[in-house]
């Protein structure tokens, strides 16, 4: 995602008109892109190849939860507790927070929070009754919210107490780790207007409608519904209401957005330029031709053009890598009525798994600018999350070693597939579920628009076949692989995916604290698969409400040798080409990007 609920800040861009380079067709640019008018009150940021904006409402829905969508969110309504590392390091953000300060009690049990002397562009104050708001229709429309993960946020809290308009109160159902309540679960607040936005239609009158659960809920999808019209962003009064450096100028369904200063902003986080132009491309080649034309003031090559990047710096650009808190992965469905038997095999999944030659695929695919994955925790950073195990490569690379594993279980090879031939629970056999004549065939969804995605996908095929398994690969934008993938039961017609990729630029950047129960935990909001195991459950408990330094290496072993996914490399988030004179900012490695931080310095 965004895919991945987490992230902090990102990229740039600049105005445009007409697809055409120097010398070069600009096929595949959806954003429309003109000639650089050299202004300094203008930036053009490209977004990833294939990917449209398609939601602005803080509160975030299943197909839709994409970090560079938190990005544009998050510039218009600022977080409660914003938390980025576009400082160099990842910590708590003030400048663009509401709150300022976070007061754990002593039992670890309950936070005040204490919010800033802040108001909305309209001019009125913000407040804790603007906290409650959001509170109150996450609490009561928590199955439809994509952040929610049984026994985690809103379920930790217990009460919500205002004591004054700039002070509150959270119970918690029990002890937390301070770390992880600040960093994961209070950051996903979002401070909304509760004065417009709280009503059941656009000629309602607003009124404290949330705080019934009834109320909450037509609230909710008055919101949700608004929210999928997205023609209609710039124009509706309802979005017109912000709290961030930024409010929005125009929103095309074709994908470019246009941002402009929120001149009423009274935060730390002011924006240093007064136009933000975030740019839409089909195509990775379509981008850098954009870059090429200077039509692009923060995009980005492919890896494996690295090896020309003085082509750009000659053109006035510099070249960064920008690397991930995240890790890579493809999810399976495990209740797949054709494979999710089989996958819910440990040997099977330990055969897909010893496939991957990931040293490989980092260091000739990705041209060095991707790290191996072996286990849960991001492994691109040194940190104390990170498990032996888990570094150790639990299941190393050998085609050989995964044939005999399925032949040791019931396996027999027929032309060039293994198939099941001695079906049972037993030793020996294929294991609980999987009928006899099973062929090993997998099919994957896989994220289009990106050149190194298509040629790993190749090459997983090609050695998955070394190994005895068929591997079907299709193609889609990133938005539908995430709107075809998600969550679902046997007998639902939307449970026929089998394997589901959208890691182009990684497939899920965690917070400050890279705990799994998002995406692990029997239930969780982001566990598109449908993994569970309860010992695992146990852990990623443990993770949330111990202060042990012992519970997240422990969840990452756990992990690293369960394989709840196929754990694939972790590229950089992208190797990005920057104007000279373009910054003020660190590229932040929990993905999002910041504009209000963007500064033109020459």
């Amino acid at each position: 995602m965004s895919t991945a609920r987490t992230a902090p800040r990102r990229r740039r861009a600049l105005v445009v008109g007409a697809c055409a380079a120097v010398g070069v067709l600009l096929s595949g640019c959806t954003g429309g892109v003109s000639a650089p008018s050299g202004s300094k009150n203008e930036i053009n940021y490209a977004l990833p190849a294939n990917f449209t904006p398609n939601w602005i409402v803080p509160i975030g829905t299943p197909g839709h939860l994409n970090t560079n969508n938190a990005s544009i969110s998050q510039v218009l309504w600022e977080p409660l507790i914003a938390y980025d590392g576009s400082s160099g390091e990842i910590g708590w953000n003030k400048d663009n927070s509401l709150a300022t300060d976070a007061k754990f009690a002593a039992d670890d049990k309950s936070v005040t929070i204490t919010l800033g002397d802040r108001h909305w562009s309209d001019g009125e104050p913000i407040t804790a009754r603007d906290v409650e708001f959001w509170f109150n229709l996450v609490r009561e429309n928590k199955k439809s919210w994509a952040s929610y993960s049984p026994g985690k946020a809103p379920d930790v809290w217990s009460s919500f107490e205002t004591i004054d308009d700039r002070h509150f109160t959270l119970d918690f159902d029990r002890a937390y780790n301070q770390q992880w309540m600040l960093a994961n679960e209070l950051s996903m607040i979002r401070v909304m207007p509760q004065h417009v936005w709280d009503k059941t239609s656009d000629s309602a009158a607003v009124s404290d409608l949330d705080r019934t659960p009834a109320g909450a809920e037509k609230v909710w999808t008055y919101l949700i519904d608004a929210g999928k019209k997205i023609s209609r962003y710039a124009s509706d009064p309802l979005w017109k209401t912000v709290s961030g450096p930024y409010r929005i100028k125009s929103f095309s369904t074709s994908g470019r957005v246009e941002l402009v200063e929120n001149e009423k902003y009274d935060g730390g986080g002011a924006a240093h330029v007064k136009q933000i132009n975030l740019l839409s491309f089909t195509t990775v080649a379509a981008e850098e031709n954009a870059l090429r034309a200077g039509t692009v003031d923060y995009g980005y090559i492919r890896a494996s053009d690295l090896g020309i990047k003085k082509s750009f710096t000659d053109l006035g650009y510099h070249v960064e890598r920008w690397s991930g808190w995240a890790v890579t992965y493809m999810p399976y469905n495990f209740n797949n009525p054709e494979m999710g038997a089989v996958f819910r095999q440990l040997y099977a999944r330990q055969a897909i798994q010893m496939s991957v030659d990931q040293k490989t695929l980092s260091k000739v695919l990705f041209n060095g600018t991707a790290v191996p994955t072996y286990g849960p925790v991001p492994q691109g950073q040194p940190s104390a999350f990170l498990s032996d195990e888990q570094k150790a490569e639990p299941y190393p690379f050998s085609n050989s070693a995964a044939r005999k594993l399925l032949t040791d279980h019931g396996w027999t090879m027929r032309d060039g597939t293994m198939v099941c031939t001695s079906p049972g629970a037993g030793e020996g056999q294929c294991g609980e579920g999987v009928e006899k004549g099973t062929e090993f065939k997998m099919r994957v969804l896989s994220q289009s628009g990106s050149t190194e995605t298509d040629n790993m996908m190749s090459a997983l095929q090609s050695s998955f076949e070394e190994t005895g398994i068929d591997f079907d690969i299709k193609t889609a934008p990133v938005n539908s692989v995430l709107s075809q993938t998600g969550q679902c039961e046997k007998d639902d017609p939307a449970c026929k995916w089998q394997l589901s990729f959208f890691g182009s630029a990684g497939s899920w950047y965690f917070p400050a604290y890279p705990s799994g129960d998002a995406l692990f935990a029997s239930g969780g909001g982001s566990n598109f698969g449908n993994y569970s195991n309860p010992e695992v459950d146990r852990l990623i408990d443990r993770t949330t409400t111990s202060s042990s330094l012992d519970a997240m290496p422990d969840y990452s072993k756990a992990l690293a040798e369960d394989l709840p996914v196929i754990w694939l490399p972790e590229p950089d988030y992208q190797v990005s080409v920057i104007r000279d004179g373009l910054g003020g900012f660190a590229q932040d490695s929990l993905a999002n990007f910041h504009p209000a931080m963007w500064a033109w310095t020459e």
